[in-house]
């Protein structure tokens, strides 16, 4: 007589406790999973981002100003022409 050690497998665990059981349990991993992969993988990349759109948004500030500025100057300068 020998003796076998039964090998959980898929498909027993689910004759065993039904499918919506065994579904609950591989969904609740993947939300696990999911949210450790952003916190640990996401969000440190957005903080970089983020840091990199605020600069980006100041140096369009800047030059909007230096427009504003060459637009007023060439206004006086045609205007100055003019008399």
């Amino acid at each position: 007589m020998t003796l076998t050690t039964p090998t959980i497998t898929l498909v027993s665990v689910i004759q065993d406790y039904g499918f919506p059981i065994v579904a609950v349990f591989f969904l609740a991993y993947f939300i696990y999973y999911l949210y450790n992969y952003i916190t640990k993988e996401i969000t440190p990349k957005l903080g970089t981002t983020s840091e990199t759109l605020i600069k980006l948004i100041d140096r369009i500030r800047m030059l909007d100003n230096d427009l504003i500025r060459l637009r007023t100057k060439i206004k006086t300068v045609k205007e100055s022409n003019k008399k």
